[in-house]
């Protein structure tokens, strides 16, 4: 009797101090097993108290008095399935007659209290169908990717979501970003996931940093805009080059004719032969407000013609492979005209902590307007949360796992010798001599100066 009295003091212990150093730990082990149960046993009355049950039909209630039987209850919606997760339980339900979806995601703040779960989200995968993701620890706090994030063309995981499933930024589905966040917001972890994700694919990365010394920038070449603003404006216009030499072989293989299917007329890229498919390319614009200021004419000159490129790039440069990443501290129509024009086309949302609310509309106030106020709410001391959005209108909150200028790099040089040969961009390419130490150009992609 004693040995076994020890034994559950053990369990207990160790069960309390993973809680508390290793609520991962604690979730594998004990944690989904109990939640689980507690799902299970409270699942009825919890969706009574808050709401979410529907009363009997009156043909039941009819029979009832018919045969003097005790009155039905309420009934809550159908479970489908509970899946246990690394982070949490997945909970899919069908919605009773009468029920809709958005009472269920009204619902989620008094799920999570009900269910002893950390988070509750929920979204309606089709009429009818709602699936309520639950968190049963932090998983912002310490951002842990799974080892098997599956991976495909131009879909590169670069951080956690506030439910525990990943985050990507997908190209294809999604061609065009904007990133905004302050100093010492994360914004520049979050560039280098970016970045050394890129570095495994077969993409080109065209980097213009606009900062003297960009911390974000994992390319120890990566030459400085500002120390050669005779060669700023020559980037982007290359990149317009390149994107109409694309567009002409595309309509060279387009294949337009009557026996050809509707299904192998090539309109993008992604429709030609893997063997003439030209080179994604990826514009990863850093500190864009230094692209837009001006104290000259001159300067004013040059900077409409980069501002007009960027616009035609993301305008027209999904079909021919090209995508535009912005990033930046503001990104308002202070900085000239055709910027809103730009933002407009930047359909990916990106916001770190900001330092006050227009800085957060510039980013949602046309796409997510409930995203503002999560944005403002981001706490300091908490680098790397951020606030994502489309123009779907929904949002949320990830965390980009931190890592390192060092692991970016090595990252990037393991994957050196994917580098892409992009002829409109090789007069960009920096020339670095090889050095023993491992500092070999880091990512696949053609870094060039704007």
């Amino acid at each position: 009797m004693t040995g076994s009295l020890v034994t559950l003091l053990l369990v207990v212990a160790t069960a309390v101090i993973l809680r508390w150093r290793r609520p991962a730990w604690y979730w594998m082990t004990f944690g989904v097993t109990l939640a689980a149960l507690r799902v299970a046993v409270r699942y009825a009355s919890v969706m009574d108290a808050c709401g979410l049950t529907v009363p009997p039909a009156r043909w039941r209630l009819s029979l009832a008095r018919m045969t003097n039987r005790p009155v039905p209850e309420s009934r809550a919606p159908r479970i489908l399935r509970l899946r246990p997760t690394r982070t949490g339980l997945v909970l899919r339900i069908k919605l009773r007659p009468g029920q809709d979806a958005f009472d269920v995601a009204s619902a989620t703040d008094r799920l999570r209290h009900s269910f002893g779960m950390y988070g509750v989200t929920s979204r309606e995968l089709r009429s009818g169908i709602v699936e309520l993701r639950m968190t049963g620890y932090d998983v912002l706090r310490r951002v842990q990717m799974p080892a098997e994030t599956g991976p495909a063309p131009m879909r590169i995981p670069v951080a956690l979501r506030e439910d525990g499933s990943v985050h990507y930024r997908d190209y294809r589905a999604v061609p065009h970003g904007l990133t905004l966040g302050v100093t010492e917001s994360g914004k520049s972890v979050y560039q280098r996931n970016l970045v050394a994700g890129l570095a495994a694919h077969d993409v080109a990365l065209v980097g213009i940093d606009c900062s003297r010394a960009s911390s974000s920038s994992a390319r120890p070449a990566l030459l400085r805009p500002r120390r050669q603003p005779g060669h700023r404006p020559r980037t982007p216009r290359a990149l317009v080059q390149h994107m109409e030499d694309v567009y002409q072989l595309i309509r060279s293989a387009q294949r337009i004719t009557v026996d050809v299917p509707d299904a192998d007329i090539a309109a993008d890229i992604w429709d030609l032969p893997a063997d003439i498919r030209p080179t994604p390319v990826v514009v990863l614009v850093d500190e864009v407000a230094e692209l837009a200021l001006f104290a000259t004419k001159d300067e004013e000159k040059r900077r409409d013609r980069i501002v007009t490129a960027l616009v035609r790039l993301a305008q027209l440069g999904r079909a021919a492979g090209i995508y535009l990443e912005i990033c930046g501290q503001r990104f308002g129509s202070e900085l000239g005209k055709g910027i809103t024009m730009l933002r407009a086309q930047l359909t990916g949302r990106t916001a770190h902590r900001v330092n006050d609310e227009s800085s957060a509309n510039m980013a949602f106030g046309d796409i997510a307007p409930d995203a503002v106020l999560a944005a403002i709410q981001i706490p300091t001391d908490v680098p790397g949360i951020a606030v994502s959005g489309d123009s779907t209108g929904g949002w949320t909150r990830i965390r980009a796992p931190h890592t390192s200028l060092r692991q970016a790099v090595n990252i990037c040089n393991r994957h050196a010798d994917r580098t892409p040969d992009v002829p409109a961009l090789a007069a960009f390419r920096p020339a670095v001599a090889p050095l023993a130490s491992a500092t070999a150009p880091l990512t696949k992609a053609a870094p060039t100066t704007a």
